[in-house]
């Protein structure tokens, strides 16, 4: 509960706050996943309330976007801390991007797939169901955790195997499909994009997919998620795909509280309906959508 009210405080001031302010959310606890050369990466993890070593409690694990170049976790802090607020355990991972490492976007996948592994592996030890763990992420984000599900290459050169980067469910914010020759990123990736691009390895693996998108999002075409949700059931596999009509790129951020708050509550009832969560979601749509057009 206390998560909870934090949380819609800051829902509350989000518009005053202004583009500069920081969020005040903080994880409960961190850890070092994977270690190359001198780059240490973390991931930060949100625990429920009473929450214990040895829960079997579903998990999410969500990558921020910022286009491989950029980004941080807290872009996922509070979608974190809503879902701990709902009884998961709720993670945000690092992974190296250009600006800050020098690295392609294969590193990215290397690393998101590491981290699925790591927390798959330390699932007794975070208090986490390792059949039921979701990945989730926006824009590059979203690739990162789709490619974690369908992907077969750009795993850690070395790395042990045996634990499956394979998420149970993706829940996904207007995310990077297609690297194809008209896709996003296409000249950065072009040497390898057959094996890189989601759109394009789809396959019978791929676990039950949410997709919210905005119809003028000049990044992800609507045509581009709709032939994936059309590709995904061709597979016989779920892909539920919400549209928000007027939205741009990176309309579900908390800062744009009423878009925030309706793609979480859409995200709610998605897991709700695998039985990561029960019961009604506890935020509600109070304003007009129209306001923050």
């Amino acid at each position: 509960m206390l998560r909870f009210l934090k949380l819609t405080l800051l829902l509350s001031l989000a518009p005053a706050l202004g583009a500069e302010s920081e969020i005040d959310l903080q994880p409960d606890d961190s850890f070092a996943f994977k270690t190359v050369g001198d780059i240490e990466l973390k991931l930060h993890v949100f625990y429920p309330e009473e929450h214990r070593q040895g829960d079997k409690r579903p998990a999410i694990v969500f990558f921020f976007g910022g286009g491989w170049r950029k980004g941080s976790p807290d872009q996922f802090y509070p979608h974190c801390e809503y879902l701990a607020s709902r009884g998961m355990v709720a993670i945000a991972p690092e992974y190296r991007v250009s600006e800050r490492h020098g690295t392609t976007p294969q590193e990215c996948v290397a690393d998101g797939k590491s981290a699925m592994r790591w927390v798959r592996q330390h699932a007794s030890e975070l208090g986490l169901d390792p059949q039921r763990i979701a990945a989730g992420g926006g824009s590059a984000g979203g690739h990162v955790a789709t490619a974690t599900a369908i992907i077969d290459d750009f795993n850690e050169p070395g790395e042990p195997l045996f634990a499956s980067s394979r998420p149970d469910a993706l829940v996904l914010f207007n995310p990077v499909f297609d690297n194809g020759p008209d896709g996003y990123g296409y000249e950065r990736v072009k040497g390898y994009w057959e094996r890189f691009s989601p759109l394009h390895n789809i396959n019978q693996t791929i676990p039950p997919t949410l997709v919210l998108l905005g119809t003028h999002d000049k990044l992800i075409p609507v045509e581009t998620a709709e032939l994936f949700k059309e590709e995904t059931e061709r597979h016989g596999q779920r892909c539920d795909l919400h549209l928000y009509a007027g939205q741009e790129h990176g309309f579900f951020n908390y800062r744009h509280t009423t878009y925030y708050t309706m793609t979480v509550v859409e995200m709610d009832r998605f897991l709700a309906s695998l039985g990561y969560l029960e019961g009604e979601p506890s935020l509600h749509v109070t304003i007009d959508p129209a306001s923050e057009r």
